[in-house]
């Protein structure tokens, strides 16, 4: 796509950021910086209901509440009955993981290169309830579709009831088959979970795309939302399958609403939701995962031929965005997210996992070429 490469473009966009001068942030996957424009929104939310706080509460919060949800569900092409304003991806998918009936042996499929807050919140079951969790492992440089699906395919047995899929895995920035695996699932009876915390804002994509039974982001990662916003989508005929995490007597068993009971909610949180999917608008969700991609593969392709630098992503364009992992011979991943931002300013983050090890590297829209370069010389240095 040709505006991937358009630098004015790109030099615009970026002027909608405030950035820190003092290091070059290529960790953008924890929590993506939103652009001026929505934090100014926010602040104006913030005042707004400081003004009219229990009026507001009561007589406009819920009002409000049905905008937001309808903006969101709009961008990612499903109805706000199937979607959940939450505050992140663990809440969203913690939801799902902990409200769905499974009883002693029923069994769940999920990799090791899956989030750890899911991870953890399927051993809690095991201990809690007795379930089996069958971890897998996935290839880092698959090569086709039918191998990953085959991956969790030979995991599954009579007992299967669910399988946890990470859309965009978020320690290597590989994007998995979802729908593959969700078609391979469903023939044999069983749901889908997908980790979509990294793929809202990043993938040009909509849920129905995906055919996945539940699914979880978080909205101040790369939809640019204030820091605390997310989503949790459940298929409507699945609703009434799961409990809620917090008890309600208010609605049926089937409304999606049921899951909003939470307490007091952020509400100026909420409203700038809407202020970040405009400014996104602005730039369109195929330009930004084109740049995304570019500048990922910007600086991966000139260091990939590097013999002591090790490429944890695949190199096929459909198969990764802008994450990336990258690692150099003889450093332990910390060592080398130590010396990137000791030596050359370059902040990271390490991870050291049994699938992986090495430091994500996530550019931004507002990461310049320049920036790239100084990663690019940098690696080559630490690799000399």
């Amino acid at each position: 796509m040709q505006v991937a490469t358009d630098e004015k473009f790109w030099d615009e966009v970026r002027k909608a950021y405030k950035v820190s001068p003092d290091f070059i942030n290529l960790e953008n996957g924890y929590y993506s910086l939103a652009a001026e424009p929505v934090i100014s929104a926010q602040e104006a939310h913030i005042r707004m209901i400081n003004q009219i706080p229990s009026y507001y509460m009561r007589k406009k919060q819920w009002e409000n509440h049905k905008q937001v949800k309808k903006a969101m569900a709009e961008f990612v092409g499903v109805s706000p009955e199937e979607i959940v304003i939450c505050r992140n991806t663990t809440e969203a998918l913690d939801t799902v993981i902990l409200g769905l009936k499974m009883n002693a042996g029923d069994e769940a499929i999920m990799t090791n290169q899956d989030y750890g807050s899911m991870l953890a919140t399927f051993n809690q079951r095991a201990r809690r309830d007795g379930i089996v969790n069958k971890v897998i492992s996935l290839p880092l440089h698959p090569i086709s579709d039918q191998e990953i699906v085959d991956a969790y395919e030979k995991a599954v047995t009579p007992n299967t009831k669910v399988i946890l899929v990470t859309h965009l895995i978020n320690i290597t920035g590989q994007v998995l088959p979802v729908r593959k695996i969700a078609e391979m699932a469903h023939s044999k009876g069983i749901e889908i979970i997908a980790d979509s915390a990294h793929a809202v804002g990043q993938l040009d994509f909509k849920i129905p795309e995906l055919d996945c039974d539940y699914l979880g982001s978080s909205l101040h990662k790369w939809v640019g939302a204030p820091l605390g916003s997310g989503l949790l989508y459940i298929r409507k005929d699945r609703i009434e399958k799961v409990w809620p995490l917090f008890g309600d007597d208010t609605y049926a068993d089937d409304d999606i609403r049921k899951f909003e009971h939470i307490g007091t909610h952020p509400c100026a949180t909420e409203l700038s939701i809407i202020d970040a999917l405009e400014f996104q608008k602005t730039i369109g969700i195929a330009n930004k995962q084109a740049r995304l991609r570019y500048l990922k593969n910007y600086w991966l392709e000139k260091v990939k031929d590097n013999h002591n630098i090790i490429i944890n992503t695949p190199y096929e364009a459909k198969r990764s965005s802008g994450i990336a992992n990258v690692g150099v011979k003889g450093l332990a991943p910390a060592e080398l997210a130590d010396k990137l931002f000791d030596n050359f300013n370059i902040f990271t983050v390490a991870i050291n996992t049994e699938a992986v090890k090495g430091c994500r590297i996530t550019p931004h829209l507002y990461t310049s070429k320049d920036e790239l370069e100084q990663l690019i010389s940098a690696l080559n240095t630490l690799s000399a």
